[in-house]
């Protein structure tokens, strides 16, 4: 599925993703830091939906959507480039995921942000109401 926004095109096709340069984004990111890019084509590789944003053959965003495609999706690994910030890129990627035909009728999806609040509001998200039912197991906890 591919469609515009702005002077830039959406698209889901995972062979488009620039994985060296997401790779080079997610190494950065306060949620991945010094991430490999082993590990990185891995996590992509096994995504039920990839969504990259490009102005013309430059990769300028990515989402990634984990999910059972019933029941739940959990948005991942949202990013867009420094330059191209401030335009609603973030947004357009959700909405994207959110109206793609394999993800209707899901129950929840869930995502988790340092910083961006304002921006997942504007689509729908809200806090959560009991965060003390949300639990996580780090296998490997310096990661």
């Amino acid at each position: 599925m591919i469609t515009s926004f702005k002077e830039y095109e959406i698209d889901d096709r995972p062979s488009r993703i620039d994985i060296d340069q997401v790779h080079a984004w997610l190494t950065t990111s306060y949620w991945s830091p010094g991430i490999t890019l082993e590990r990185v084509r891995r996590a992509f590789k096994n995504t039920a939906l990839v969504v990259g944003v490009y102005r013309g053959s430059t990769q300028v965003g990515v989402l990634r959507v984990i999910s059972d495609k019933t029941t739940f999706a959990w948005i991942a690994d949202v990013w867009v480039d420094e330059g191209a910030r401030g335009q609603g890129i973030a947004r357009a990627m959700v909405r994207f995921a959110q109206g793609h035909p394999d993800y209707q009728g899901l129950r929840r999806w869930v995502l988790a942000t340092q910083d961006a609040q304002g921006v997942y509001r504007e689509c729908g998200f809200e806090l959560v109401e009991n965060p003390e039912r949300w639990m996580i197991f780090r296998p490997e906890p310096s990661l």
